[in-house]
């Protein structure tokens, strides 16, 4: 039996953290190790318990979810952090995903949306709420940046696999797709990133939007 999913919960109203731990208490395969109720103790906590996965408010006080974020990625680069928030605006989301979080999530996500978005953070990969997608994608066009000499280093099967990440399939889905093994999408997956010099699979969602790498429509 493999190891529990280790979750975080950041938020600053209790109710909220109170009703989270009950929820994910209860899913096969995690487990809560800790709430925090400020971006502070949030860091404090991760430091000190290195969980795979933070879900994190991004209205707190103390710190602010962002500067949070921005800070685990040194304190803990193992552990990815799920925005859970009610804040939708473009320059949040956009912030959130530069800043390294895993996936961005409303506050009326469905449940089981929640837990998926935390397996797939754990397992390195990325979730975004459809409206946040929606507005991602809407700023990033807008801004019109020119594609950058580092896509061209790409080769034709990891263009085909960046856009699969961009559309967010997952390992398993993209190996179906493509008729390849898990393993063989792994390795197209660190040779995209190091390529790109991105540092994980949000951000090379995010690249492939900005450079018009995938089709929005």
């Amino acid at each position: 039996m493999s190891d529990p999913i280790t979750v975080l919960i950041a938020d600053d109203h209790a109710v909220v953290r109170e009703g989270l731990r009950s929820f994910l208490q209860v899913q096969d395969g995690v487990e809560v190790v800790g709430e925090a109720e400020d971006g502070e103790r949030a860091v404090a906590l991760v430091e000190s318990l290195v969980p795979d996965v933070v879900l994190m408010d991004l209205v707190m006080p103390q710190m602010d979810g962002l500067e949070a974020l921005r800070r685990l990625r040194s304190v803990s680069p193992s552990t990815r952090v799920v925005v859970l928030t009610s804040y939708v605006q473009d320059e949040k989301v956009l912030a959130a995903i530069r800043a390294g979080a895993a996936g961005y999530l409303l506050k009326d996500v469905r449940p089981p949306e929640l837990v998926e978005a935390i397996r797939r953070a754990a397992a390195g990969e990325a979730w975004l709420h459809p409206t946040a997608a929606a507005r991602l994608m809407r700023e990033v066009v807008e801004r019109g940046e020119q594609q950058d000499e580092d896509a061209a280093r790409l080769t034709a099967r990891e263009l085909e696999v960046l856009r699969l990440i961009a559309q967010g399939r997952s390992n398993k889905a993209i190996a179906a797709e493509l008729v390849v093994s898990e393993k063989t999408v792994k390795t197209h997956v660190s040779n995209i990133l190091a390529k790109l010099h991105l540092a994980d699979r949000t951000q090379a969602a995010l690249y492939a939007v900005r450079q018009r790498i995938v089709d929005l429509d």
